[in-house]
């Protein structure tokens, strides 16, 4: 039997799934894309804050307490290989993959539950008018 200090060493070293995924509704097709460095504890983490009713997405949770977590599918889109022992940052390249595939999927509106990314321009303007308050 490992111990607890191997057991910790392990799973810091291992490595865990780092991807774009989808939760897509099963009864009307909207979807709702996203990214993380850890696939897995994501999805824990997203249907915890659904059941709970915390989940920052107030479409999505309302849609998943009427139609019940039996209607929603959790699906990967696109893995990022890493290279064992590699100390590369994935962060800018799971944005980039997660901003192609919002482009491709188009999950705002009646297609899905995401809202769309304000452009540089607009976050400039925003930040302009909140220093003139």
């Amino acid at each position: 039997m490992k111990d607890k200090r191997q057991a910790k060493l392990e799973y810091k070293m291992s490595q865990r799934p780092i991807g774009v995924f989808q939760i897509r509704n099963l009864l009307n097709g909207k979807v709702y894309v996203g990214s993380s460095v850890n696939l897995d504890a994501m999805f824990n983490r997203i249907r915890f804050q659904l059941c709970a009713g915390a989940h920052i997405n107030k479409g999505l949770e309302a849609d998943w307490k009427l139609y019940g977590t039996g209607k929603f599918e959790f699906e990967v889109l696109e893995k990022i290989e890493q290279n064992l022992g590699d100390d590369h940052d994935y962060a800018r390249d799971l944005e980039a993959l997660e901003d192609l595939w919002l482009d491709k999927l188009q999950p705002y509106d009646d297609r899905g539950y995401n809202e769309r990314k304000k452009s540089r321009e607009d976050r400039l303007r925003m930040i302009a008018s909140n220093r003139n308050i």
